[in-house]
């Protein structure tokens, strides 16, 4: 079965929707499949290129915004769409933009079938420039993905229930499949200290972890923020891990704290792999998500696999609280106060904190990305048939 996916830039660093893309793409070859890929060339000399190779698209005005967020746009061609399409048994769209939309009506054209991943809200474009909330524009942008894209398909990837609930209110119509974006399975060697016991100790500084694109929609600020109520600021060491716009603005409010005596240790900001995020979780204590636009939330789940009890926003738009095991672990979105409620009580109860540490491990193991592998190869069978 030959499988081609459609993605602007394959090869971003520090974006989820390309690393995503890249993961799968993988073990898709490894479960047997022929894939190939139509993109952007690549920007680094360390990988390999796509197999159909697309111009670089820079976005007026805003190019450099959308740079800093890890991501870019390449151009549509329709001689190398088309070439690419002429070759798959089947299609497969990342994202839901123009490169998209042309290939959907080559596609069409050439009698190929189409599926797709929902990887992003509208909110997720609009929430840099400040227009989240601006529900005539979001509902625009729905309704051109909708029906210039995923009505061409025959079924669509949703990473969550959170997803696919918001796709059915749309009237989506193509079959819609709960398939997580998958985890890699966890190694046992890389086990937290927090689940062997050796974080019960009494100590000056607790770690608490945050990882994410520095961006509005992530709201890293609102952990920033919640210092200002926490009991523990003053032993707490934040690390704020990624990288992205928003970059000098949270800076600027974690000097605040500082210079207010509200924390006494400097946050750490900083752009780390896979391994050294490991390693870094193998000193947490807690892990913060605070995302309020968020389609699953791997980031979440691989520090949950390494042992770090979580505390995950709740909202609208973010899925990722469905990797929460107890209300102690959700706050409201956006609310700081309540954020500094749940931290200063795993805090407190370190004892029931290592617990609740030791029921998140395996507790990734529905995410394996190897049965997501599966699931997506039997929807590109049913989408051939």
């Amino acid at each position: 079965m030959k499988v081609l996916y459609v993605v602007n830039n394959y090869y971003a660093e520090g974006n989820g929707l390309s690393a995503s893309a890249r993961r799968t793409v993988k073990y898709l070859k490894e479960a047997g499949l022929e894939v190939k890929t139509i993109s952007a060339a690549n920007p680094y000399s360390n990988l390999e290129e796509p197999d159909y190779i697309l111009p670089d698209f820079k976005v007026p005005i805003f190019d450099g915004l959308v740079r800093k967020q890890g991501y870019s746009f390449s151009k549509s061609d329709d001689d190398v769409i088309r070439e690419a399409v002429r070759w798959a048994d089947v299609v497969h769209l990342e994202e839901p933009f123009i490169i998209q939309m042309r290939t959907c009506k080559i596609a069409k054209e050439e009698g190929v079938p189409l599926t797709a991943t929902y990887h992003l809200h509208p909110e997720n474009l609009y929430a840099s420039i400040h227009m989240r909330k601006n529900m005539p524009l979001n509902n625009a942008t729905m309704k051109v993905w909708k029906e210039a894209v995923f009505d061409n398909c025959k079924i669509i990837q949703c990473p969550t229930e959170n997803v696919k609930e918001r796709l059915v209110k749309w009237k989506y119509k193509a079959d819609l499949r709960v398939i997580s974006n998958g985890m890699l399975p966890n190694d046992d060697k890389l086990l937290s200290n927090t689940v062997t016991g050796v974080n019960v100790r009494n100590k000056d500084i607790y770690n608490v972890v945050c990882t994410g694109r520095y961006s509005v929609e992530k709201d890293q600020a609102t952990l920033l923020k919640a210092m200002k109520y926490s009991k523990y600021a003053d032993k707490i060491q934040l690390i704020l891990l990624g990288q992205g716009p928003n970059e000098a603005p949270l800076k600027r409010l974690a000097i605040k704290l500082v210079n207010k005596g509200i924390i006494k240790n400097q946050p750490i900001f900083k752009f780390c792999t896979l391994d050294e995020l490991k390693e870094i979780y193998k000193e947490a204590d807690l892990y913060i998500h605070c995302a309020v636009i968020e389609v699953e939330g791997l980031s979440c789940m691989e520090a949950i696999q390494m042992g770090v009890v979580p505390i995950i926003a709740k909202g609208k738009l973010s899925a990722t609280s469905q990797f929460a095991l107890s209300d102690k672990s959700i706050f409201k979105e956006k609310d700081a106060k309540e954020l500094a409620e749940k931290i200063d009580y795993w805090i407190t109860h370190d004892e029931e904190r290592i617990k609740e540490a030791k029921k998140y491990l395996g507790s990734e193991k529905k995410y394996d990305i190897h049965k997501s592998i599966d699931l997506l190869v039997k929807m590109y069978q049913d989408a051939i048939k």
